[in-house]
């Protein structure tokens, strides 16, 4: 979760609850429209099962005493007054971006680190540190972000696949060991003391922290910087790792992989690795959602008197299908459990089109036969429905 979403969101209005509401108010309120909106209670519905996660997510804040506590005091100092982020606002308001005040937390960070944001944030906004001791301690940084592409063939996404994925990234340069000095020795920064931030006054008593551009942030200066990474302590690295594409993935959907970007620095969790998936298509089947699709060829005595019919499936042995009498051109069928993996390890369905062949060439024996058929059916004009509501039209 960012932290713009940490603050802006009423999480209160989501449980319905009053903002002096007790814990066993929430429980309930919360107990009451998880029922409600549960996934299982509402099968293939997004709408609620969007809503099942926004009244999760309220719960895991509200339910909480530590962390009910610093979004009561986030929302007081940035949501009801006081200064509220964004350009051109009344009462004196700032334009800058809470990523900045929050620790330069980025979203997608590891779950439940507001504490140590909202700290940094306060700390700085009121220029009350921790003291010197704990100002010389350099903040751990999260690793990068990765957007990876990958292309199935369309039975690898229906079936699901390992794809070995070759990545290029920062990571912790192996000539310095990440300090970025030569020798392995660098200092601390006496700019920022270490910690990798410089305060600036904004006026009315308040201070804002911007990187420090002594070191860039890093809360360290190479005295002798090292030749690989010019003494950043990082350096492009690449690497390949087996990555599992789940079941059913579709063309174009984005998949995350929590902590499989790059690593990060001073102890910092790793980003995520986001892998855009391209599927090609198939000579015989085709996808629609959960279903796959597929158009079947008949004669036309086998639509007009019935017959069973073999139907290839993907991947397994071939179905038989009873066509009815009279079957139309274009009537779709359902051979049921035949289609793309779901969720939850079930299949959807085959949906099999039917399509009557007219024959491009004829036998003696069946153009004779064609024209006995078309003598003993002269009298029925299938066009004449067609006129009659042309002309009543």
């Amino acid at each position: 979760m960012s932290t713009k979403d940490f603050v802006e969101k009423d999480y209160y209005k989501v449980l319905g609850v009053q903002k002096d509401a007790t814990e066993a108010e929430i429980k309930k309120a919360y107990r009451k429209l998880a029922r409600e909106f549960h996934p299982d209670a509402n099968k293939g519905d997004a709408s609620a099962e969007a809503r099942f996660k926004e009244i999760s997510e309220a719960n895991d804040i509200l339910g909480d005493a530590k962390k009910r506590k610093e979004y009561d005091e986030a929302r007081a100092l940035f949501g009801n007054g006081g200064f509220r982020p964004g350009p051109g606002g009344a009462g004196g308001s700032f334009n800058f971006d809470l990523g900045d005040l929050f620790g330069g937390q980025q979203p997608g960070g590891a779950a439940g680190g507001f504490g140590g944001g909202l700290g940094d944030v306060f700390g700085g906004l009121f220029n009350r540190g921790a003291g010197a001791g704990a100002g010389t301690r350099t903040q751990p940084r999260r690793g990068q972000d990765i957007e990876s592409e990958v292309t199935l063939s369309f039975t690898e996404a229906v079936d699901g696949a390992t794809v070995p994925l070759r990545m290029s990234s920062q990571a912790p340069c192996k000539a310095c060991s990440g300090t970025g000095d030569k020798n392995g020795t660098p200092r601390v920064c006496p700019t920022c003391v270490g910690t990798g931030q410089v305060s600036r006054g904004s006026g009315g008593g308040f201070s804002l922290t911007d990187p420090c551009a002594d070191c860039k942030g890093r809360g360290l200066i190479a005295e002798t910087p090292c030749e690989v990474c010019k003494g950043s302590g990082r350096a492009r690295s690449s690497r390949t790792m087996q990555v599992r594409i789940p079941a059913g993935v579709s063309n174009g959907q984005r998949i995350r992989l929590r902590g499989k970007g790059a690593p990060g620095e001073r102890g910092g969790p790793a980003g995520d690795l986001y892998v855009v998936v391209h599927v090609d298509s198939h000579p015989v089947f085709g996808r629609k959602d959960d279903n796959l699709t597929v158009t079947v060829p008949v004669t036309f005595a086998e639509a007009a008197l019935g017959a069973d019919i073999k139907v290839p499936t993907l991947n397994g042995p071939s179905v038989t299908l009873k066509l009815p009498p009279g079957t139309p051109n274009g009537r779709t069928m359902r051979a049921r459990g035949k289609g793309a993996v779901r969720k939850d390890g079930t299949r959807g369905d085959l949906l099999v089109t039917v399509e009557v062949a007219v024959p491009t060439e004829l036998s003696d024996k069946a153009r004779e036969a064609l024209e006995m058929y078309r003598e003993a059916t002269e009298s029925e004009d299938p066009r004449t429905v067609l006129f009659e509501s042309a002309k009543g039209a």
